[in-house]
C-alpha cells in the first residue's frame, strides 16, 4: 500500500489535535494567509505557530475557529493580529477561545476587524463609558436628562450603527477575558451591567438630540431592574427598568413650574425612542415591571410612582424593586426614587400572606414552563437558577428588614452576606454559589454561541460536547467532556433543588415576617418595653439573659440575634415567656458550641417554633433538655416522636449499659435512654402528635425496659459480690398498679412486685431470700439514685403481701401459701392489675398462673366481700383526699376522678371476670369495652367513665409536664392553669375557666354511673 501523501499525514496529525475536518485544517493553516504549518514536515513552522495552533485546538470549536481567524487575518488588520497571536500569549488566550465559542461575536471582528484591539493589554472597563458616548458624540461626563441635558451629535442610523459597533466592541473585551479566565463570574455580570448602563445614557442622549422643537422640559430618571439593576447582567438579556420623570430641567429646583403632563408626554416620546435605539443596537428594553405593567402608563411621576406601590402594588412587584438603581437620566431624581422606593421594599415582608405569595409565585413559575423543555430548562425549571435566585430574594426580603448588611443587589453578593449574617450555613452557601456560577456560566457560553437569549440546554450530543469544552471541561475518570460536563450538571441541580426546598419553604421564614420590622433591631432600651408588651413579667432578667445569647461577633452570637426576634414571639405565644427564654439560654449554653444546635433551629424552622412552644409550656421538657439537649433533633420529623418499638429501646440499652465499667455508671447509662424516650413521648403528647392512651403505653414500655435491663445488671453486680458468674435463682418483676395497667404516667412510680425461686436444687449454705433481698434493693437504689442528668425512677412495692411490713421479696412458694391462707379482698383487687413485666418470664407466666384463681374468684365476690370493698372506698374517699383539696376537681381520688372509675371497673371484674375470660385485662378502658359487650354496662355509662378516665389521665400528665411535679390537683388559676390547658390543646387566649369546667362536667357525669354501678342504685344482677 503507498504511503500517505504529506496533506494526508498532516490531516492525520491535526486531528489529533482536535479539528474535525482535518484536511481542510492543514489547507488553512498551510495556506495564506496563516502560513503557520509546514505541510512538508507535517509540523508547525516553528515554536510560536505551535502555541497558536495548540491554542487553537483547545477551544470549543477548532474547526470554526480556525475559519474565523483565517478570514479575519485576511483582512486588513491581519498582518498586526498575526504577529499579535504569534508574540503574544493573552492575546492568544482571549482571541481563539471567543472564536471557537462565539459565531457571532467572530463574525463580527470580521466584518468589523479593528475590534479585536480591545483584546489587547489590561482591560480599561471604566473607560467604557467614554468610549460609547465618544461613538455618538456625547459628553459622558454629562448625563442626559431630557430636554435641558446632553445632547447626541450623531443621530438617526448613522448613531445606532456607531452605537451598535461600539457595544459589541465592549463585549468581546469582557467575552474574551471571560474565556480566558481573567475574570471571575461576579466581575462578568457587573461589567455588562456597567455596559448596559453606559449603552442606555449614550442612547438617551442620542434620543434627546432627536425630540422635535418645542418640547416641554422633562426630567427623565431610567431606573434599571432585575439583573441589571442588581449588576450581574447576562450576554444577552432583556434590559429590565421603569421611567421616573418630573417638569423642568435639570438644574431646576423640586417642586419648579412647568406643566407636568406635557411634560410626561415629551419624557414618554424620549423613554419610547429610548427603547427603539436600543433595540437596535444590543437588546430590548422592557417596561414590563412598571405599575400596572403593560397596561400601565410608560412613564409617570415620582408621586404616582409612590401612591401605587404603597396602595395597588401586589407582593412580586415588591421582590421586582429589590434590585432597582438609577443607571440613567437624571440620576438626582433617580436617587428619590430608589430612596422613596427603599422603606417599601424593607417593609414588604410584613404584609400578609407574604412569604405564601411569593412561594406560590415561583411555583406558577415552574407550572407554566412547557413540559418538553423542562428538564432543559436552566433558568426557570428545578434546580435552575429561578430556585437560587427566589430563595435568596426571599430571604434577603423577610431578614433584611432588620438586618441592612443583607440589602444588596447581586445574588453572589446576597448570599454572601446571608452566610455571613448567619442566614444561610456556610456549606449551604457555598454548595449555591457553585451552583450558581455553573449555571450562570452555562448560560453565558449558550447565549454567547449566536449572541440569543436561550436558556435551554442543547439536547443534541455534538452541541452538548461544544458546550461542554467552551465551559472548560475536559474527558476524566466520568468519561469524555459531555459526560463529565452532565454529571456536574445533574449534581448541582439536585443540590440546588434540595436547598431550595430548605430555604425557600423554611418554616422559620414565615414566623421572621410576623414580627414586625421594628421588633428586629432594639436598642436596650426598645428591647425591655418589647418584652413587658410581649407579655414577659421580667423584662429586666429576660434582657440579661438576651445579652449573654447575642453578645459578642461569634457566628453563634449571630445566629441569636437572627433567631431571638422570632423566638421571643413565640415564647410571648407561650404560657410562661420568661421560663422559656431562661430555659433556652441554659440549653443554649449546653448546646451553643456544638455544630449543629443553632444550625437546626434556623434550617429547620419547625424545631425553632416547636421548642419555644415547649420550653414556654413545660417545665419538664425544659429540666430534662437541658439534660439531654440532643434530644432537640427528634423535633425536625414527626415520625422521629413516634413510640418506638420495647424491642429497640431495650436493645439500646443494653448496648449502653455493655460499654460501662460498673453497675453504676451502666444503669446510669440507661437511665440516660429512659430520658431520651420520656422525651420523645413528651414531645408528641405536648404536640398533639399522640392520644392518651398511647403515651401511657409508651410511658409504661419504657419503664418495663428500664427494670428489665436494670435487673440484669443488678443480679450480675449481686453476683460479682459473691465471687460467682450466675446467681443460683430465678427473679422476676411483676408490674402492678398503673405499670400492670400499661397506664403509666409521667410522675408516676413503678409499682411492683418481686418474686423469686431457686434454679435448681437449692444449697441449703446459701440463703436466697437473702441474695434476692440484695437483688431487689440494688435495683431499687440504683434507679433511685440522685442524679444531675436524668430522672430516678421511683420503685414501689407497697402493693406486695403485708404492704410495708411485709418481705420486699418473696419466693413464689411464700405468694402462693400467703394468697391461699391470707388473701384480703383489697390484695385481690390489687392484683387486677398484676403482669409479668421483667426478668424471668416462665417465672413470672407461673406467678400469674398462680394468682389468676384469686383475682378473678370463679363465684364471684361474695356479699361480705362486696360491702367491704365498698367501706374500703368510702374511708378512701372520706379520709385519702388531701387537706384543702377541691374533690371537685382532684382527678385521682375527686368524684368521678380516677379512683372512682378504677374501683367500679375493677369491682365489675371481681365479680364477673371468673365466668367471663375477656374481662381478664389489666387495662381499664379494655376492661370497659368488654364490659358493654356482655352487657354489664350501657354505652353511655361506658362512654361517660372513658371520657373522664382520659380526662383525668391527661389532666395529670399535663400538670407534671407544666410543674415537673406529680400533682392531682388542677390548678385553681394563673399561669399554671393556662400552661395545662396549652398542653392538653386548648387554643391560646382560651378562658382558663373553661378547661375546670370541661373537667366538672365530665366528672360529674362519670361519679353519677359510679353511684348507679359500684354502689348499687342500680344494682343488676350477678
Amino acid at each position: 500500500m503507498a504511503e500517505p501523501g504529506p496533506s494526508r499525514r498532516s490531516a492525520l496529525r491535526l486531528a489529533r489535535l482536535s479539528f474535525r475536518d482535518g484536511e481542510r485544517a492543514a489547507a488553512l493553516l498551510s495556506g495564506p494567509p496563516l502560513a503557520l504549518w509546514d505541510d512538508a514536515a507535517t509540523a508547525p513552522v516553528d515554536d510560536h505557530a505551535a502555541a497558536v495552533i495548540a491554542a487553537i485546538g483547545r477551544s470549543a470549536d477548532p474547526d470554526g475557529a480556525l475559519v474565523a481567524l483565517s478570514e479575519l487575518v485576511a483582512t486588513a488588520e491581519g498582518a498586526d493580529l498575526l504577529a499579535a497571536l504569534v508574540d503574544r500569549a493573552d492575546v492568544r488566550a482571549r482571541l481563539l477561545p471567543l472564536l471557537g465559542v462565539s459565531t457571532a461575536l467572530a463574525e463580527h471582528m470580521v466584518t468589523h476587524p479593528e475590534t479585536w484591539r480591545a483584546l489587547i493589554g489590561p482591560a480599561d472597563l471604566p473607560g467604557m463609558s467614554d468610549r460609547l458616548h465618544a461613538a455618538v458624540g456625547a459628553d459622558a461626563a454629562a448625563p442626559t436628562t431630557g430636554t435641558g441635558g446632553t445632547h447626541a451629535t450623531v443621530t438617526g442610523a448613522q448613531a445606532a450603527t456607531a452605537l451598535r459597533t461600539a457595544y459589541r466592541r465592549e463585549l468581546i473585551a469582557i467575552a474574551g477575558r471571560d474565556l480566558s479566565g481573567e475574570l471571575s463570574l461576579p466581575a462578568v455580570t457587573s461589567a455588562l451591567a456597567d455596559l448596559a448602563d453606559y449603552t442606555l445614557q449614550a442612547a438617551l442622549a442620542v434620543a434627546a438630540a432627536e425630540l422635535p422643537a418645542g418640547c416641554e422640559p422633562c426630567r427623565l430618571a431610567v431606573i434599571a431592574m432585575g439583573k441589571t439593576g442588581g449588576r450581574e447582567l447576562n450576554y444577552v438579556s432583556d434590559v429590565d427598568v421603569v421611567f421616573v420623570a418630573e417638569a423642568g430641567y435639570a438644574d431646576s429646583v423640586e417642586g419648579a413650574d412647568g406643566d407636568t403632563e406635557k411634560a410626561l408626554r415629551c419624557a414618554t416620546q424620549l423613554a419610547g425612542h429610548l427603547m427603539r435605539l436600543c433595540r437596535e443596537v444590543a437588546w430590548e428594553v422592557d417596561a414590563a415591571l412598571r405599575p400596572e405593567g403593560k397596561d400601565g402608563p410608560l412613564v409617570r411621576t415620582l408621586a404616582s410612582h409612590e401612591a401605587y406601590y404603597k396602595r395597588w402594588a401586589s407582593t412580586w412587584e415588591f421582590q421586582a424593586l429589590l434590585k432597582a438603581r438609577a443607571v440613567a437620566g437624571d440620576l438626582e431624581l433617580g436617587a428619590r426614587y430608589e430612596a422613596a422606593m427603599r422603606p417599601l421594599v424593607w417593609s414588604a415582608a410584613e404584609r400578609p400572606d407574604f412569604v405564601p405569595d411569593v412561594q406560590a409565585m415561583r411555583r406558577r413559575v415552574v407550572a407554566h414552563i412547557p413540559p418538553a423543555v423542562a428538564d432543559r430548562e436552566i433558568k426557570l425549571g428545578p434546580g435552575g437558577l429561578r430556585d437560587v435566585e427566589f430563595a435568596v430574594q426571599l430571604l434577603q426580603l423577610v431578614h433584611g428588614r432588620g438586618d441592612e448588611t443583607l440589602r444588596v443587589g447581586a445574588t453572589l453578593h446576597a448570599l454572601d452576606a446571608l452566610r455571613d449574617g448567619g442566614y444561610v450555613g456556610r456549606d449551604d452557601a457555598l454548595s449555591l454559589s457553585d451552583a450558581y456560577v455553573f449555571l450562570r456560566a452555562t448560560e453565558h457560553r449558550l447565549q454567547l454561541r449566536r449572541l440569543r437569549r436561550t436558556h435551554l440546554v442543547p439536547d443534541d450530543p455534538e452541541q452538548l460536547t461544544w458546550l461542554a469544552l467552551a465551559m472548560g471541561f475536559r474527558a476524566d475518570a466520568r468519561g469524555d467532556a459531555r459526560a463529565v460536563w452532565q454529571s456536574e450538571w445533574g449534581l448541582h441541580v439536585r443540590e440546588v433543588r434540595r436547598l431550595h426546598e430548605k430555604l425557600f419553604y423554611r418554616p422559620l421564614l414565615d414566623a421572621v415576617a410576623r414580627v414586625p420590622s421594628s421588633g428586629l433591631r432594639l436598642t436596650h432600651e426598645e428591647a425591655g418595653r418589647r418584652l413587658l408588651a410581649l407579655g414577659f413579667a421580667d423584662p429586666a432578667r429576660a434582657l440579661q439573659h438576651l445579652d449573654a445569647l447575642t453578645s459578642g461577633l461569634s457566628r453563634r452570637a449571630t445566629l441569636q440575634r437572627a433567631l431571638l426576634p422570632v423566638l421571643l414571639s413565640e415564647f410571648a405565644d407561650a404560657p410562661d415567656p420568661d421560663a422559656g427564654l431562661l430555659a433556652y439560654r441554659r440549653v443554649s449554653d449546653e448546646l451553643g458550641a456544638t455544630s449543629w444546635y443553632l444550625r437546626l433551629l434556623r434550617d429547620e424552622g419547625k424545631v425553632a417554633n416547636r421548642l419555644a412552644y415547649l420550653l414556654g409550656t413545660s417545665r419538664y421538657v425544659a429540666r430534662m433538655l437541658g439534660r439531654a439537649p440532643e434530644a432537640l433533633r427528634m423535633l425536625v420529623d414527626d415520625a422521629e416522636l413516634r413510640t418506638r418499638d420495647i424491642a429497640e429501646v431495650i436493645a439500646t440499652m443494653r448496648e449502653t449499659a455493655r460499654r460501662r465499667d460498673d453497675a453504676v455508671h451502666a444503669v446510669a447509662a440507661v437511665r440516660g435512654v429512659r430520658r431520651h424516650e420520656l422525651l420523645r413521648t413528651a414531645f408528641g403528647d405536648l404536640l398533639g402528635l399522640t392520644d392518651v392512651e398511647s403515651v401511657c403505653e409508651a410511658i409504661s414500655a419504657t419503664t418495663e425496659a428500664t427494670l428489665g435491663v436494670s435487673l440484669e445488671i443488678a443480679m450480675r453486680s449481686v453476683a460479682a459480690e459473691f465471687g460467682v458468674d450466675e446467681l443460683p435463682l430465678r427473679f422476676a418483676i411483676i408490674a402492678m398498679g398503673r405499670l400492670g395497667g400499661s397506664e403509666t404516667g409521667y410522675g408516676s412510680d413503678a409499682d411492683v412486685m418481686f418474686v423469686f425461686e431457686p434454679l435448681d436444687e437449692p444449697d441449703p449454705d446459701v440463703d436466697l431470700a437473702k441474695l434476692a433481698q440484695q437483688v431487689a434493693g440494688t435495683l431499687r437504689g440504683l434507679l433511685s439514685a440522685p442524679s444531675s442528668t436524668d430522672p430516678p425512677l421511683g420503685v414501689d412495692a407497697d402493693l406486695r403481701p403485708e404492704g410495708r411490713n411485709g418481705p420486699l421479696v418473696r419466693s413464689l412458694a411464700s405468694y402462693r401459701q400467703y394468697y391461699a391462707r391470707w388473701s384480703s379482698p383489697w390484695e385481690a383487687q390489687a392484683l387486677l392489675r398484676a403482669r409479668f413485666a421483667a426478668g424471668d418470664e416462665s417465672l413470672g407466666v407461673r406467678f400469674i398462673e398462680m394468682i389468676d384463681p384469686v383475682r378473678y374468684p370463679a363465684g364471684g365476690v361474695g356479699r361480705a366481700d362486696l360491702i367491704e370493698i365498698r367501706r374500703l372506698k368510702g374511708r378512701v374517699d372520706a379520709e385519702r383526699l388531701p387537706r384543702g383539696a377541691d374533690p371537685s376537681t382532684h382527678t385521682k381520688l375527686g368524684r368521678g376522678g380516677l379512683a372512682d372509675i378504677e374501683w367500679t371497673i375493677q369491682l365489675l371484674q371481681l365479680r364477673h371476670a371468673g365466668a367471663i375470660s375477656q374481662l381478664r385485662t389489666t387495662r381499664t378502658l379494655d376492661a370497659l369495652r368488654v364490659a358493654v359487650e356482655h352487657d354489664l354496662l350501657d354505652a353511655r355509662q361506658a362512654d361517660m367513665l372513658a371520657a373522664a378516665w382520659r380526662q383525668a389521665t391527661r389532666l395529670r400528665n399535663a400538670i407534671m409536664l407544666v410543674r415537673d411535679k406529680a400533682e392531682d390537683q388542677i390548678p385553681s388559676m394563673g399561669t399554671p392553669l393556662v400552661a395545662v390547658g396549652r398542653a392538653l390543646g386548648y387554643p391560646p387566649g382560651i378562658d382558663p375557666g373553661t378547661i375546670i369546667d370541661d373537667y366538672r362536667r365530665t366528672a360529674r357525669r362519670a361519679r353519677k354511673v359510679v353511684e348507679e354501678v359500684f354502689y348499687g342504685k342500680s344494682e343488676r344482677p350477678d
